[in-house]
């Protein structure tokens, strides 16, 4: 079995069905899958902050547009 070895994290809350509560910690062992989740947990991507970490080695793999930062 594969370990988890993926992180969503942001600023800004997260939200939907996709994440278990407001305040998960979930983690997932599919690179492609926590993408896919970050983006559908943000109301705007574009203007929402969220990343995919790769916990091993504490790379970015993933992130949207911070537009707060840029204005």
């Amino acid at each position: 079995m594969v370990s988890a070895q993926y992180r969503i994290e942001s600023r800004d809350s997260l939200m939907g069905s996709l994440i278990p509560s407001p305040n998960f910690s979930h983690l997932y062992a599919d690179c492609s899958l926590a993408v896919a989740v970050a983006v559908k947990s943000v109301a705007d991507p574009t203007r929402q902050e969220v990343r995919v970490i790769h916990i091993p080695s504490g790379e970015i793999v993933f992130s949207t547009t911070d537009a707060k930062k840029a204005s």
